[in-house]
């Protein structure tokens, strides 16, 4: 599965492709003194090419805003479904 997603963040429209690929390694990266470096690795890695300086911008002078965007982008990727365990 491939997604295009559109976010706009500090009043700047920026676009990001994700795939299930990238999902699925942001998720195995994830450890539990390990969460800035794989949210950062995802969003660099999903933004559009022609938006990665901007974006980088953002992420230098804006701490915590790699996690805010990644589970933002998550989110969308793959939303939550009602699941429940039938007795």
């Amino acid at each position: 599965m491939k997604k295009q997603i559109t976010l706009t963040i500090a009043a700047l429209t920026i676009g990001f492709t994700m795939t299930t690929d990238d999902y699925n390694s942001y998720l195995n990266e994830i450890m539990p003194d390990n969460k800035v470096a794989p949210a950062h690795n995802l969003v660099m890695r999903t933004v559009d090419a022609e938006q990665k300086e901007e974006l980088r911008g953002i992420l230098d002078t804006s701490p915590g805003a790699a996690l805010q965007i990644a589970g933002l982008l998550t989110q969308e990727f793959a939303p939550s479904i009602a699941i429940s365990v039938k007795k």
